[in-house]
This record gives structure tokens, C-alpha cells and sequence, in this order.
């Protein structure tokens, strides 16, 4: 019984077709015969080898997120940060080095100042808001430029365009951390097309699919997307060596996700925008962090590029407001919880020490990210003036 129950010969018929794609899990693939197991090339998707490498369930994620992204080829990791870290260890080898904009998301900086510089790979930090000066730091060594847009937390928006073409000029490859734009606010691939219809774009884009892909704020994963079949050839190949690979029932809940993403996108935008423009009168804050706001760092920048926004703000409040008075705050927020990530249906704050964060001089006063999900906008407007009422207590 043992062995009928395994070796069974029961197929189920074909022609099976449902609006979700079926998940499929397996470590082992099974071959018909050795020619076909000697056939299969995992490299290029042209059959299915190990369960590490693509399961039908992985591969129409992959493909889809292409799509999403503009791109061709999509590899999947664990997280954002593992895209951050898969390019890096792809593209990256001692002597080596790495550009990094100074207000990129920190755990991709720690992974610069510790695992990289532990394996000979050097990096600086640079302003993203001056695409002249990005210029005048590159050399020969450099192989690797990152572009995040907005900025992490501060949420500038920089030159996209002009930071592209600086890293061009010296032949380094670019990667962008697209999770903000999480391929609709604008495309990566085509940040400008001229009249021939010769598009300049990143070459690389990172996504952590743990945010609007997913929607759920239940699943952690994250892609690498690019137009150029050789960078991809080589993100798979280190991807391969390293053993990263995603579950197929965490597969299976971004795919689900994805086809209402668009709709989540807008409705965040919508919401952030409106409670952004409510901070914007409020005299506790100094300045209102949302690139769509006009007088936001980057705001010409971020309306030459794009046609919306994440539901992603922060706020610097008045210096006469010290951490205990914010924390207060943020503490007596109802429908806000506290709490890391962003773009699940739950809205979400966290108070950021600036000093600590940024080296730039001029931050002054505590900030605090919000994170809007899709609870009604009034009712969040509503909490955070319930909010306030305890700071001057």
C-alpha cells in the first residue's frame, strides 16, 4: 500500500484553468528520462531542474513583475534587502566600489560598510540631490552606482535622468531601488525617450515586493528586473550559488495581490496626498517630507517624472517639540500602529532620529514617517489631530 499510495498512476486531466495560478512546491523535480534531465536548462527558464531554481508558480511571478517593472527577466529573492544584496554580490568584487546615495534605506548602507568592505569592495556615500557632484566622484574603480527615489525616510527626490547619465559617462552599471515607485509611479527603464524613441533608463531595478506587490503586510520578498540578458545571466548565476530562493505559497500571495496593486497605489496616493496637505497647515511641523507637495525636496523633480505617489509621508515637527513630546504623539495615534514597513491595508508611524541618520547638518527637529493604508482618510486626519492634543499637555 506504501508503495501504491506514492508511485499512484492517477493523473488529473489537463485543460484546468482558473483566474489564480496554482502553486506548486517541490525541492525535487522528476525527470521522464536522463536525455531530458541532461536537456534542462535552468539558466535561461527553459525547464524546471530543482526546486530552488523556478517552479511554474515562480516563473509567472517573475514574468509578471517584469512587466510591472518594464522590464525582461525578474529574479526572486527572500526580501528587498536580499535584491539589494543579490546585485551587489553579482556585480561587485574586491577592489571594487560602490556609490550609494547618503539617504538610501540603512540596512543596504550597513551591508555596504560591513559585508561588502569585509570582502575588499570600497564605498562612498553621495549627495543625490547633485547629480555634478555624483560626476566628480566616479573613477575608474567604480562599478556600481545606486539611485533611490525618493530618499529613505527624507523622501527627496532627485534628478533621476542626470544621475543616470553621470554614472553612464563612466561606464558603471546603475541600479535603482524602485519599492516608492514600485513600477507605476513612473517606468525605470524609460526615465526620458527621446525623439528617435532611444528611452535612458537604470539598469537594474530592485523592488521589495514585501510592499504595494504584496498589500498585505504578511509576506517578505523582493526582485531584480532588467532589460540586459547578460546582467541577468549574472544575477541568476549568484543567485544560484548563494541558495536564495522564495516560498511557493509566498509566491502564490503576491500574485494575488498584484492584480488589485494598481488600485491600492491610487488609493494610497490619493489618501497621503490629502492628509499630507492637512500636515502642511498644521503649525506644530516645519516641514511636510511628500515629493507631490509643492516646496518638498525634489518636488520639480518628481513632477517631471511621475504621474503619482506612494502613500508614503514624513513630517519634521517645530524643535520647540523634544523625542519625549513626539513620542507622546505617536503614542496616542488609534488607527496609526507603530511599526516598520510600509503599503499593507494597515496604516502605519514611526519617529526617526535624524541626527543619527543623515550627515547632512540642516535636519533639525524630530521626524516621523506615515505609512497610509486603506483605512478612510477622514478617520486618519481625525487621529492624528487627536493625536496633537497631548503634546502640549
Amino acid at each position: 500500500m506504501a508503495t501504491a499510495l506514492i508511485h499512484h498512476p492517477y493523473r488529473p486531466p489537463a485543460g484546468f484553468e482558473a483566474p489564480q495560478p496554482g502553486v506548486f512546491k517541490a525541492s525535487t523535480v522528476v525527470f521522464a528520462n536522463t536525455a531530458a534531465m541532461r536537456a534542462r536548462n535552468w539558466k535561461e527558464k527553459s525547464g524546471y531542474t530543482y526546486g530552488l531554481h523556478g517552479t511554474p508558480t515562480t516563473f509567472t511571478l517573475e514574468a509578471r513583475i517584469a512587466t510591472l517593472e518594464g522590464g525582461l527577466h525578474t529574479v526572486l529573492v527572500p526580501s528587498g534587502l536580499a535584491a539589494i544584496a543579490l546585485t551587489d554580490a553579482a556585480l561587485l568584487a574586491a577592489g571594487d566600489e560602490v556609490l550609494i546615495p547618503d539617504n538610501a534605506y540603512g540596512p543596504g548602507k550597513e551591508l555596504a560598510r560591513n559585508e561588502l568592505a569585509a570582502w575588499g569592495i570600497t564605498h562612498r556615500f553621495y549627495d543625490p540631490m547633485d547629480a555634478n557632484a555624483l560626476a566628480a566622484m566616479l573613477t575608474p574603480a567604480t562599478k556600481l552606482v545606486w539611485i533611490e527615489a525618493p530618499g529613505s525616510v527624507t523622501m527627496e527626490f532627485p534628478d533621476v535622468a542626470n544621475l543616470v547619465r553621470a554614472a553612464r559617462a563612466s561606464g558603471a552599471v546603475v541600479a535603482l531601488d524602485n519599492t516608492w515607485g514600485a513600477g507605476l509611479a513612473f517606468d525605470p527603464f524609460r526615465i526620458e525617450v527621446d525623439a528617435n524613441g532611444n528611452a535612458l533608463g537604470v539598469d537594474l531595478s530592485a523592488h521589495a515586493l514585501t510592499k504595494y506587490p504584496s498589500g498585505g503586510g504578511d509576506v517578505l520578498m523582493g526582485s531584480v528586473t532588467t532589460r540586459d540578458p547578460a546582467l541577468h545571466l549574472r544575477l541568476n548565476a549568484t543567485h544560484m550559488r548563494m541558495g536564495w530562493g522564495v516560498a511557493a505559497n509566498d509566491a502564490e500571495a503576491v500574485l494575488r495581490g498584484l492584480p488589485s496593486m494598481v488600485l491600492r497605489y491610487a488609493a494610497a496616493d490619493r489618501a497621503g496626498r490629502a492628509l499630507a496637505q492637512w500636515w502642511a497647515q498644521r503649525t506644530e511641523v516645519v516641514q511636510v517630507l511628500h515629493p507631490a507637495l509643492p516646496g518638498s525636496p525634489g518636488h520639480a523633480n518628481w513632477q517631471r517624472l511621475c504621474t503619482q505617489a506612494a502613500g508614503l509621508f514624513s513630517v519634521v515637527f517645530d524643535a520647540r517639540y523634544g523625542v519625549r513630546q513626539v513620542d507622546a504623539f505617536v503614542d496616542a495615534l488609534k488607527l496609526f500602529k507603530i511599526g516598520f514597513s510600509w503599503a499593507g491595508p494597515v496604516s502605519l508611524v514611526v519617529p526617526y532620529d535624524l541626527q543619527a541618520m543623515r550627515k547632512q547638518p540642516e535636519w533639525q527637529g524630530t521626524l516621523v514617517r506615515f505609512s497610509l493604508g486603506l483605512e478612510d482618510v477622514d478617520d486618519l486626519i481625525a487621529d492624528c489631530a487627536q493625536g496633537l492634543a497631548v503634546m502640549d499637555r
